[in-house]
């Protein structure tokens, strides 16, 4: 067993060192390098405080591909917030005509960022790949969990969307499925047209995501027979079987969880001690009276986004954006120190609205899944909490990066003086900023029920990024996939900077904007931030370039309140934002680099190898 040990980490450890060739290439964007705050004030960790890369740490991400089908165009979209506050005496009536005319019926606790979205949306799916690859996020688990449906029409077009996204350089998670909680005629069916359909001949095996050497499938082997093509899948895959209790732990040794309540068991340990896998979840539809197993959400006193087990309830105002019981999962998943952690989700959303008779034990009926804003266990960005909408995903940011630590930053160049409009004086200037090419397609595709989607505001597709300084000067550098569209554009090519990097002072930290004011007379207009809202007023004219698909600005550092000493700054591109004030924005319009909250960190200074 030991023997196997070593032969697997060096196999981790090699892969880890292609992963790290490829990133030198400039193949692959990496945002170990940017900063992130989000609306409460909580700075993502650095390399300072997470350390380096651990090689041989993984994390895992449960996604819900079932948002497909052929829906009822004609029927709205039910959302049980927007019902229980617009009619608060339909939650003890399950025959109230809020919830409309379909039983049991499916109802969204909130709408996403992104929209009530089919999961067969490729600017959706895009959209995904970026924001758990920036995340850092290694794999997703697709929930094929009920009956023997597999959701086939949305994980073709996952991995077709995917598939394209990791040519164009993004980091995409690789993919598994977790099939039902059991070996049952379901279940062999499932693994039968998986193995035939996607794995046998060997379709996007780069997507694939392997466990100790093979193919990993969160399923159960017991039923498989002694025929042939039972025998390779038998041999195909590493079989992790999924344990659906949130309480008893780990029931035979292979078994992985999918959601527990905290302490949370390790699964499969090694001879070492140390386990393979740990669950984090964001919140637990359980509660006292069913004494921690799987219930419905609505039961008074369900451990939600702000239970802790240690702590009880947070008692602040708004307390499901802090994340008690999300961070107490990762702190627990700390302590034991697994090879992969697995979180419990991204993109559920939706809840069945189910009578007693189901024993479901809700009073009157159940929401089992998901509830509410407290009492739903969703990561993806949603759209009901405005500027807090992302609170949990940079928490997700946070975490994955100091449990799997981060590479060191790249060493700025020496102090050079830039001559704009010579746009090959840039070579060699580091760090080089990478960002997602073929990520401004439109959108044109139906969501869910009533809804449909068009997004045409993908434009100058940003694709890299540069500074350079001297003693008077900062000199910024941004290029795109295609010749530049016209600078009279509207929201043309903005860049926003952080000077101090402190989110207090600004807009959301961003102390002056460039370009938010079409350049006029040849010169690019920068405006400074006035009360921390979006106003700003122009405080100088400076010289800029643009040669095809390159664009130059030089700012004194005087205009930035920067002295002639070391240089530390945050900074990101964006082009064509559409509700200028709206931070989400950044999620959604147009193209942005780094994406949503994110920036790239400019420091002169350097942080020493931890």
């Amino acid at each position: 067993m030991q023997e196997y040990r070593y032969i697997w980490t060096l196999f981790v450890v090699l892969a880890f060192t292609v992963t790290a060739a490829f990133n030198a290439v400039g193949q692959l964007t990496n945002s170990d390098y940017w900063a992130a705050t989000d609306a409460l004030g909580r700075k993502v960790c650095d390399y300072t405080s997470a350390g380096a890369k651990r090689r041989d740490k993984f994390v895992a991400m449960f996604y819900w591909t079932w948002h497909q089908g052929e829906d009822d165009t004609t029927y709205p979209v039910k959302n049980i917030t927007e019902i229980t506050r617009k009619y608060p005496e339909a939650i003890k009536d399950y025959n109230h005509p809020a919830w409309g005319e379909k039983k049991p019926g499916f109802f969204y606790w909130e709408q996403p960022l992104l929209g009530y979205y089919k999961t067969t949306d490729p600017w959706v799916l895009r959209k995904h790949a970026e924001m758990l690859a920036d995340a850092g996020i290694d794999a997703v688990f697709f929930d094929c969990t009920n009956g023997s449906i597999t959701w086939k029409e949305s994980y073709e077009a996952l991995l077709k969307t995917w598939n394209q996204a990791q040519k164009d350089g993004v980091n995409v998670p690789k993919i598994a499925f977790m099939l039902p909680f059991g070996p049952s005629a379901n279940s062999l069916t499932s693994l039968r047209q998986l193995y035939n359909d996607l794995f046998k001949p060997k379709r996007y095996e780069n997507l694939w995501f392997f466990w100790k050497g093979k193919p990993c499938i969160m399923g159960y082997p017991d039923n498989l027979t002694d025929s042939a093509e039972d025998r390779e899948i038998a041999h195909f895959f590493t079989f992790r079987p999924g344990q659906p209790d949130y309480v008893n732990g780990p029931q035979r040794n292979d078994q992985w969880g999918w959601l527990e309540d905290y302490p949370q068991h390790g699964y499969v340990k090694g001879l070492d001690g140390k386990f393979e896998q740990v669950t984090v979840g964001v919140a637990q539809n359980a509660a006292p009276s069913t004494k921690g197993h799987c219930s419905a959400f609505n039961l008074p006193g369900s451990f939600g986004r702000s239970f802790s087990q240690r702590k009880g309830f947070d008692p602040r105002t708004n307390s499901y954006l802090y994340g008690w019981n999300f961070q107490e999962q990762w702190d627990r998943a700390f302590e034991l120190d697994p090879d992969i952690v697995y979180v419990t989700g991204w993109n559920e959303f939706i809840a069945g609205q189910w009578l007693p008779k189901d024993n479901w034990t809700g009073d009157p009926f159940s929401f089992v899944d998901e509830f509410d804003w407290e009492h739903s266990r969703d990561i993806e960005p949603n759209k009901g909490w405005g500027d807090n909408g992302d609170v949990f995903y940079l928490q997700l940011v946070d975490n994955v990066r100091r449990f799997k630590g981060m590479l060191h930053p790249v060493k700025a160049s020496p102090a050079q003086t830039i001559h704009v409009g010579n746009v090959n004086g840039w070579d060699g200037i580091q760090p080089y900023y990478h960002h997602y090419k073929g990520n401004t397609m439109h959108r044109d595709h139906p969501g869910r029920n009533d809804q449909f989607y068009k997004n045409t505001s993908g434009r100058n597709d940003i694709v890299g990024a540069k500074i350079a300084r001297d003693s008077e000067y900062l000199y910024f550098y941004v290029e795109t996939s295609e010749k530049l569209t016209s600078q009279n554009d509207p929201n043309w090519m903005m860049l926003f900077i952080d000077a101090d990097r402190d989110k207090s002072t600004g807009w959301n930290g961003y102390d002056f904007v460039v370009n938010r004011v079409s350049p006029r007379d040849g010169k690019a207009i920068v405006e400074k931030n006035v009360g921390g809202r979006w106003e700003w007023e122009a405080v100088a004219a400076t010289k800029f370039g643009v040669k095809e698909n390159k664009l130059e600005l030089e700012i004194n550092r005087r205009v930035l309140n920067l002295n002639k000493g070391e240089v530390d700054v945050e900074f990101k591109w964006n082009d064509n934002m559409q509700e200028p004030g709206n931070i989400m924005d950044f999620y959604v319009n147009g193209d942005t680099a780094p994406g949503g909250r994110f920036n790239f960190i400019y420091s002169s200074k350097q942080q020493p190898e931890r």
